[in-house]
């Protein structure tokens, strides 16, 4: 319980057989939340031949969150 104590206070630690190194236990950390959608925002350019107005984005939107 003392190792879980101190990965819970914020340090690691590795567990080795005969000093060689097997795995190394870190403090969980909650994933950031991050968004989604626009995260590329400006990393690219649409060609002339796509009508963007006629993409459906509640559609795309469902795509990139997996629902279809």
């Amino acid at each position: 319980m003392e190792l879980v104590k101190q990965a819970k206070d914020g340090q690691g630690f590795i567990i080795a057989d005969n000093d060689k190194p097997l795995v190394k236990v870190l403090p969980y950390e909650e994933p950031k939340e991050s968004k989604r959608l626009g995260f590329m925002r400006g990393q690219g350019v649409v060609g002339r031949d796509v009508d963007v107005k006629t993409i459906a984005s509640e559609e795309i939107a469902a795509m990139f969150d997996g629902r279809k």
